[in-house]
């Protein structure tokens, strides 16, 4: 996260909109190989796998490793890349039946310690692409991987990995430019709710049968296959944002094949989709506010200027490069983007001076590179894998209705990103032609090895209260907490020393901290 490229990589993988993280779960038995709550086919909860156990087929493959490729062609950068296909079965309730392809990523270890084994990651989202974030990260993880192999995959509806596609890239545009996402009269709430609905619809036309089974819960189940085709006895992993989630469903369906894990940017298990968007709510307005600190500014007035900038966009959007305008919705991403690091708050500075000017650019830059749209105009899957993991977990539905009675809170709880986090408890998944799983993660996992559980206080989009709630329901001596006096997305490859060399510690040597340790730099 030190350069800007990768402070926007890393907020793209993170958790933005209201129902992203929540809800996934389901009971294991004796945590070597738990049942099935995934559901097969649309319901009101998840079914049990009828099978204890995978087919030979699948437990005993092998992978085929080889250079990777970039999508434009040639070598992934960096040293010694290889990919391969994982086979996994379609529905976790038919294991005999359809299989589909997930795609994983490896950097064999570098040291001449004794080798521990594969350390799996994942960067967040839902919908992050490991296979193309991996390299990208790697120079943060030189010490662990001296004695781990580094693997991260495409989680299945990602990218690679069968990717979740909704709309084109000429509705993608028109989406952005059209849609109010804070609307202020009948004709704007109904088209508001109307694109949220054809969404939705284009997911069930182009992807049905795939995001029926796109939960969290498979993902874990996938993990675990994983393991067992690497190698591994235990699972050993570091996960980022959501994918403190996706560790903490994994060690609750396999709590003894928990092996090191290590959480940053915690997700709250115990929150359901709105309470998710109040926390994001407040985690980003108390980055802002600590952004104007910073600078000297009043973080009161500062946040008045950008709402009434917000105001002005929503009546005219704002001249911009190329042709196009600066809405209030690309404005809000523009402006949430900088806040996932301290490193990109110059940015936030230096687009906040050209829209005074009546200039836009910079915003739409900044919004851009979190929407992974390219200047030719075409945009990644990323926000359609994101939606659809996050619809397919979660089970409440919020009506427009109870939306409307909730925006005097989300506005009491940030000025500035209330407003459109409120409507979005409605809007992320309206009409989803899959209904939801859970209302929150189930992610107890009595039995397990300590998982390390780090929470940051300046994190914006997964504040630090929750790192304190994972650490809790993961249960007593399994999670232990750790906190970061900092800012950002993230503690770990922060610049903290103190954060880093703990984590590796537990990693690299299994010594784990005292529960409550603080780094306070």
């Amino acid at each position: 996260m030190r350069r800007f490229v990768r402070s926007v990589a890393l907020a793209a993988a993170g958790v933005l909109t209201a129902g992203l993280a929540a809800g996934c779960g389901g009971s294991s038995d004796d945590g070597d190989d738990a049942k099935n709550p995934s559901a097969s086919a649309p319901g009101p909860g998840p079914k049990p796998d009828p099978s204890s156990t995978l087919p030979a087929s699948l437990t005993s493959q092998k992978l085929a490793w080889d250079r990777c490729e970039a999508p434009e062609g040639g070598a992934v950068p960096g040293s010694g890349w290889q990919c391969a296909t994982l086979k996994v079965p379609v529905d976790y309730a038919d294991p005999e039946g359809d299989t589909m392809g997930i795609a994983l990523i490896r950097g064999r270890t570098t040291g001449e310690g004794k080798r521990i084994g594969s350390l799996l990651f994942n960067f967040g989202g839902p919908g992050g692409s490991g296979v193309s974030g991996l390299p990208s990260f790697a120079d943060m993880y030189g010490s662990l991987r001296e004695r781990y192999d580094l693997v991260s995959f495409d989680p299945r509806g990602v990218a690679a990995s069968e990717g979740v596609r909704c709309r084109d890239d000429r509705a993608t545009q028109a989406a952005e430019q059209k849609v109010d996402i804070t609307p202020d009269t009948a004709a704007e709430e109904k088209a508001y709710f109307e694109d949220a609905a054809d969404f939705g619809a284009g997911c069930a036309r182009d992807s049905k049968k795939l995001i029926e089974h796109v939960s969290t819960v498979e993902a874990a189940r996938d993990m675990d296959l994983m393991r067992q085709v690497l190698g591994d006895d235990k699972l050993h992993y570091m996960g980022v944002s959501y994918g403190t989630e996706l560790g903490g469903t994994y060690a609750h369906l396999f709590p003894r094949r928990v092996g090191r894990l290590t959480f940053d940017a915690v997700v709250d298990p115990s929150a359901d989709s709105v309470g998710h968007a109040k926390n994001q709510a407040r985690g980003f307005q108390r980055a802002l506010d600590n952004y104007f600190t910073s600078r000297g500014e009043d973080p009161e007035k500062g946040s008045a200027k950008i709402a009434k900038l917000f105001e002005q966009l929503d009546a005219e959007p704002m001249r911009a490069s190329g042709g196009r305008k600066l809405t209030e919705s690309l404005a809000s991403t523009g402006i949430l983007v900088t806040l996932y690091s301290k490193q990109t708050w110059p940015a936030l500075t230096r687009a906040l001076d050209d829209a005074d000017e009546g200039d836009g650019s910079s915003l739409l830059q900044l919004a851009d590179a979190y929407n992974e749209r390219d200047p030719s105009g075409r945009y990644s899957t990323q926000s359609h894998s994101q939606r659809a993991i996050s619809c397919r977990d979660a089970k409440a539905r919020t009506t427009p209705a109870e939306a409307k009675k909730l925006l005097g809170e989300f506005r009491e709880i940030s000025p500035v990103f209330g407003e459109f986090l409120g409507w979005d408890t409605a809007g992320w998944c309206h009409e989803w032609p899959v209904p939801g799983l859970h209302d929150s993660p189930e992610v107890s996992a009595p039995g397990a090895a300590p998982i390390l559980v780090v929470g940051n206080t300046g994190d914006p989009a997964t504040p630090y209260e929750g790192a304190r709630r994972m650490a809790d329901e993961l249960g007593k001596d399994v999670g232990i907490h750790m906190t970061w006096k900092g800012e950002g997305h993230g503690a770990y490859g922060n610049g903290s020393d103190c954060v880093d060399d703990t984590v590796d510690d537990y990693l690299l040597n299994g010594k784990t901290p005292k529960d409550g340790k603080v780094c306070a730099s």
